[in-house]
């Protein structure tokens, strides 16, 4: 049987192989065809995603799925808004030759993509594409890729970030993958393994049988990594996994409760939340050395750390202050200050990979919120609400974070499902993440180098 991790790999490796062009497109008056997603709602541009050529049939089926996963990409980013193809008017194999912009003036499309896929004689695949500006009639970018033809959905991500970053100024975030628990069985009894996916749902694969209880996976920096918490013969173990290889290792058996398992921006070190004698602090551990630092001393419960993006400053919720509320400290446990004074209770803090927001979890009067705030606390926005809504994770370029939603179980056991979503930081674009079975605790990687 062919390990589904290993076989993840083999859909990994994939170079760029030459820019083609790359132009600033300018329109007649000055005013650059841009996406300003500073702003607090953004109108979808609408763009056509043309059927990439291809030559054989073969060919043609892989321009045609790469087309679909590309507009598939840009439609969930609520940025753009892909044209029906029914509405082109210029058609794929004329536009083998320079697109007739008038064409695709008429529907009013303000961008196009078009592309190219073809099957090289050592059996690569060459893809290209352009990214034009329709009414200043001008390339806004180009380029090609060889990989694997197995690769081709990552091909797609990787366009859509390049149209993504050129439209924007931002990196995109498509080129990624999700970490979450797989949740099945009765709430009585629910199983949970670890799984992993494309951010969009896509090559899904369980990570663990689910013999034990695992909770709360993290990415490392590097990527091919992730620690999460397990529970065996209802021991909390903290545990490192190599998504590569499949292999599992033990950071250690840890008394009493242990929570949220975090890697620091460096990969050097796992901050965690440990419970001993009946009181939880915050500890970090050296990965080399595996010897644990405490960082905070306080009688109350400390718990849910997460560093800044540069690995100086800590943020974490406690109830030292008479209620579950969040606080920032440096990386080596000092200057402890709190940053959030509204009423409920804040929860589950991820700190944005830009360094400019912190996500959370709030609970107030019985509703749970996925809200944002500065570092300093200032400027809270709640985005989404709901019975339960917990556990933010950001998007590797700090624009769109992604959380779990539970519904309310009946008299009988029944309901309860947990679902997966995506929302930016407008609020307004808020997605389901399918998922085969229940999801929680997601996590999102960085962009796959």
């Amino acid at each position: 049987m062919t390990n589904p991790v290993r076989r993840y790999r083999l859909l990994a490796p994939i170079a760029t192989a030459c820019m083609l062009v790359v132009l600033a497109a300018m329109r007649p008056a000055g005013a650059e065809l841009r996406i300003d997603i500073t702003r607090g709602s953004v109108e979808p541009l609408p763009i056509a995603v043309t059927q990439f050529i291809g030559g054989g049939p073969e060919e043609t089926r892989f321009g045609r799925d790469i087309a679909d996963v590309v507009a598939a990409d840009l439609e969930r980013s609520g940025l753009f808004r892909p044209i029906d193809p029914r509405a082109f008017i210029q058609t794929r194999m004329a536009l083998k030759t320079l697109p007739r912009f008038g064409d695709w003036r008429v529907i009013n499309a303000q961008a196009l993509v078009q592309g190219r896929a073809k099957l090289e004689e050592d059996g690569r695949l060459k893809v290209e594409f352009r990214l034009w500006d329709v009414f200043a009639e001008q390339q806004m970018v180009g380029l090609a890729y060889f990989t694997v033809p197995e690769n081709w959905r990552r091909v797609a991500h990787i366009i859509a970030d390049a149209i993504y970053k050129r439209m924007t100024g931002e990196e995109g975030y498509f080129d990624t993958r999700i970490v979450y628990i797989a949740e099945s069985g009765p709430q009585n009894r629910r199983i949970k393994r670890l799984a992993i996916m494309d951010q969009d749902g896509e090559n899904h694969r369980f990570l663990t049988g689910g013999a034990a209880l695992v909770l709360t996976p993290r990415f490392s920096p590097a990527l091919q990594e992730i620690t999460y918490l397990s529970y065996y013969r209802n021991t909390p173990r903290v545990y490192i996994f190599n998504i590569d290889t499949g292999r599992q290792e033990l950071l250690g058996d840890f008394p009493g409760m242990t929570f949220a398992p975090r890697f620091s921006p460096d990969g050097k070190k796992v901050i965690m939340s440990m419970a001993k004698d009946g009181n939880s602090e915050i500890y970090t551990m050296d990965l080399r050395t595996r010897v644990v630092t405490r960082l905070t001393n306080h009688s109350a419960i400390d718990t849910s750390p997460s560093y800044s993006p540069d690995g100086k400053q800590v943020v974490f919720n406690s109830d030292r202050g008479g209620a579950q509320q969040l606080y920032v400290m440096g990386a080596d446990g000092r200057n402890v200050r709190r940053i959030t004074y509204g009423k409920g209770r804040y929860a589950t803090p991820a700190w944005s990979p830009r360094g400019d927001l912190i996500a959370f979890t709030r609970i107030s009067k019985g509703i749970f919120y996925i809200g944002v705030m500065r570092p300093d606390g200032s400027g809270e926005r709640q985005l989404a609400k709901g019975f339960l809504v917990e556990g933010p994770t950001w998007a590797p370029n700090g624009r769109v974070l992604m959380f779990f939603r539970q519904t309310p179980s009946d008299s009988k056991g029944g309901g309860g499902r947990a679902r997966l979503y995506s929302i930016d930081l407008t609020g307004e674009n808020e997605i389901e993440i399918i998922t085969p079975l229940d999801a929680s605790d997601p996590a999102w990687s960085p962009l796959i180098p």
